[in-house]
């Protein structure tokens, strides 16, 4: 139905000129030039290679969905269950993020602490008073202190635009502990160890590039009293005031005077340590350098997937289920379960083999399969019936018993016999 232009005028909003904010900024909150719920990490990870592996990690984890569904009794995916907490892991945890970022959050910050906590901030009912409750909203928290019963946790609060301390029971709180805490977080670990390497490169580096000569001047007499150093300071000193005095950094020196320069790369084994233990965290991560340059074949994504991702995604899924379900929601066969396309890695030749074999074999739907390709579904009514269409369709059988239509061709059959015989 259109609108009058008496309506429209009535109603209509812009953002400009009907902004209440934009008079008084105070009314709306603390302001930050950055956005404060953003994950940083610590420990020099952020100034490390190594974040770039955690962020390929996350983004993969992420990509993966992650759906309050119900089961059969043979623990087997019905449907996914219209509920609060769905609506959180599928589309808005919380009023900053959506679901892909909160889990990248989840796993980024778990790998850099080593554990985290997904803390359900608004809920319908008193967590520490019953079970019962809905999530409405859910972040990630920063594991301060751990009690027998309960957490302190940092977690960042909405209302006032600040990260608060909080004290939260852990049976209400999903505490997601890192599966590869023994090759990441450890204090021997190899990728502590490779951050410590990585960390001496840099000062190297910066030492290098800082701009010094290193000389050492060899002068033409003894410097064993006091008057010759002083001697020798002064000819440092005026071999400084040269240089940068010199439009070009040249100096000139005496004959006799013998200069020797020490910025020379000094030969140490420091660069084939990094390079082994990256190949060793590699190898014990489950991942490749293909992997993360975006060339690897089927084989070595499938092993990234079962030895790297699938770990990181059971804890996820485990801890939520045990901590956001109760016993009743378990006996009535609910369950957190993630699910991952098997079709992304297919390239598009291959489609058209796999989309013959699952319709063919009857796993897959022609609708489904197009939605697979990313194409609208078919108005046809066949296309929605699980069957092969390579076979003729089955024939209806006719209503009523087909035992008295037989007896009934039997008679008439018997019937005729007879009149055939009078005749002749």
């Amino acid at each position: 139905m259109e609108m009058s232009l008496g309506s429209r005028l009535k109603h209509a909003w812009n953002a400009f000129t009907n902004n209440d904010f934009a008079s008084n900024y105070r009314d709306a909150g603390i302001g930050y030039s950055y956005r404060p719920d953003r994950p940083r990490l610590t420990r020099g990870n952020e100034q490390s290679i190594v974040n770039s592996v955690y962020n390929r990690i996350a983004l993969d984890a992420a990509a993966i969905d992650i759906q309050h569904v119900r089961l059969d009794k043979n623990n087997r995916f019905i449907s996914v269950i219209d509920s609060k907490l769905n609506n959180c892991l599928t589309l808005e945890p919380n009023i900053d993020q959506t679901a892909r970022p909160f889990i990248q959050d989840v796993v980024m910050s778990m790998f850099d602490e080593g554990s985290v906590a997904i803390v359900p901030t608004d809920t319908t009912f008193n967590p520490e008073m019953t079970g019962a409750y809905d999530i409405e909203a859910m972040r990630t928290g920063k594991i301060l202190e751990w009690y027998p019963k309960h957490i302190k946790v940092r977690v960042y609060n909405e209302r006032t635009g600040l990260k608060e301390d909080i004290l939260v029971p852990k049976s209400a709180v999903a505490i997601i502990e890192n599966p590869l805490y023994s090759v990441i977080n450890a204090p021997n670990s190899t990728m502590q160890r490779l951050i410590r390497k990585l960390n001496l490169l840099d000062v190297i580096d910066e030492q290098s590039g800082s701009g010094k000569l290193d000389l050492i001047i060899q002068l033409p007499y003894v410097i064993k009293t006091e008057a010759r150093r002083q001697q020798a300071e002064n000819r440092r000193k005026d071999i400084e005031n040269q240089l940068a005095g010199s439009k070009y950094g040249i100096a000139y020196t005496d004959g006799t005077e013998h200069i020797t320069q020490l910025n020379r790369a000094v030969g140490n084994n420091l660069m084939s340590q990094i390079e082994y233990l990256t190949s060793m965290l590699y190898s014990q991560l489950g991942i490749t350098q293909s992997i993360l340059d975006g060339t690897a074949n089927e084989e070595a994504m499938l092993n990234y997937y079962n030895r790297t991702i699938e770990p990181i995604l059971s804890v996820i899924v485990d801890e939520m289920k045990r901590k956001f379900l109760t016993k009743t929601a378990r006996s009535q066969l609910q369950s957190i379960l993630f699910f991952r396309s098997p079709f992304k890695l297919v390239p598009v030749n291959g489609i058209a083999e796999i989309s013959d074999k699952f319709t063919r074999n009857e796993i897959m739907t022609s609708n489904e399969m197009r939605q697979v390709i990313g194409m609208k579904p078919s108005d046809d009514p066949k296309a929605d019936e699980l069957r092969n269409k390579n076979l003729s369709a089955p024939r209806e059988e006719p209503s009523g018993n087909p035992n008295d239509v037989t007896e009934k061709e039997m008679k008439e059959t018997n019937t005729k016999s007879k009149e055939e015989i009078q005749n002749e």
